[in-house]
C-alpha cells in the first residue's frame, strides 16, 4: 500500500504506522518553527482539528522550543464553543498546549455570537491580521469527501474561500456535510504559508486524494494543492 501524487503537487513521506507519521511530522513541524524563530524571532502555526492529529499534537508537544516565541492558531473551527468535545481548540490545548507548550500563545477562531459564525468575521479578520502573517507552518487534514479546512464540497462559501485572488482571511462556512457551521481559513492565507504539511492515515484517504488530483477540477483538497507555490509536504501512513 502507498500513496502515489504527483511531485509536482506533493512531496510524500510514507510512514510505518500512526506514532512514527506522528513523530516524524512533529519533527519536520519543529525543525520549520526553530528556522523561523531564528531568522524573525517569531513563529506562527496554524493546526486542524479532528482525531487523526491527537498523536501528532501529543508529539509535537514534547519537542524542545522556545514556546512562548510561538503563535498558535487553527485552520478552520466548528462553530462550538469549547466545552464541546467536537471544538478543534478544546482539542488544541488537551493535546498540545500542556507541560512546556502551555506558554505558546493560542488565537482561537470561535466567538460566542450566537450561531452565525459571520457575525465575529471583522473580529476574527482584526485578531488574525495582528499576527505576523504569512503563517509559518500551516498543517491541513482531509475527509473522506476531499475536503480541507472547512472547504467543503457544496459549502454556501466555497468558491468566495477558495478564491486565489480574494482578500478575506477567514470565512463563514454551511454545508452538508459539516455537521455544524463553521468558519475556516482561507485558501489565499493557506497556500501563503512558509510551509504547508498534509496529514492523512489510511487507504481509504490515499484512494481519494489519488482520485482527487486525477479529476478536474476534483474536491477541494486539489485546489489546496494546485494553488501551493510549492509541493505540499504529505505525511502519510497506512
Amino acid at each position: 500500500m502507498s500513496l502515489a501524487l504527483p511531485a509536482s503537487l506533493a512531496q510524500v513521506h510514507a510512514c510505518a504506522d500512526h506514532e512514527a507519521l506522528a513523530q516524524a511530522l512533529a519533527a519536520s513541524v519543529a525543525d520549520q518553527l526553530r528556522a523561523a524563530l531564528a531568522e524573525r524571532g517569531r513563529a506562527v502555526l496554524a493546526l486542524s482539528g479532528g482525531t487523526t492529529p491527537v498523536r501528532f499534537f501529543q508529539a509535537l508537544a514534547e519537542q524542545p522550543l522556545p514556546w512562548k516565541q510561538v503563535a498558535i492558531t487553527l485552520v478552520d473551527e466548528r462553530w462550538v464553543d469549547e466545552t464541546q468535545p467536537r471544538s478543534n481548540a478544546a482539542l488544541v490545548r488537551e493535546h498540545l498546549m500542556y507541560g512546556a507548550a502551555a506558554v505558546a500563545s493560542f488565537l482561537p477562531l470561535y466567538r460566542n455570537y450566537g450561531e452565525d459564525p459571520a457575525q465575529a468575521l471583522p473580529e476574527l479578520e482584526t485578531e488574525l491580521a495582528q499576527l505576523p502573517l504569512p503563517l509559518d507552518v500551516a498543517v491541513l487534514g482531509m475527509g473522506t469527501d476531499g475536503h480541507t479546512a472547512s472547504f467543503f464540497p457544496d459549502g454556501d462559501y466555497l468558491a468566495q474561500a477558495l478564491d486565489p485572488t480574494g482578500i478575506a482571511k477567514v470565512l463563514p462556512m454551511h454545508a452538508p456535510g459539516a455537521g455544524e457551521p463553521r468558519i475556516t481559513l482561507t485558501l489565499p492565507v493557506l497556500v501563503a504559508a512558509r510551509h504547508l504539511y498534509l496529514h492523512i492515515e489510511g487507504q481509504e484517504k490515499a484512494q481519494v486524494i489519488e482520485a482527487a488530483v486525477a479529476a478536474e477540477p476534483g474536491p477541494p483538497i486539489a485546489a489546496v494543492l494546485r494553488a501551493a507555490s510549492a509541493p505540499v509536504q504529505a505525511y502519510w501512513c497506512p
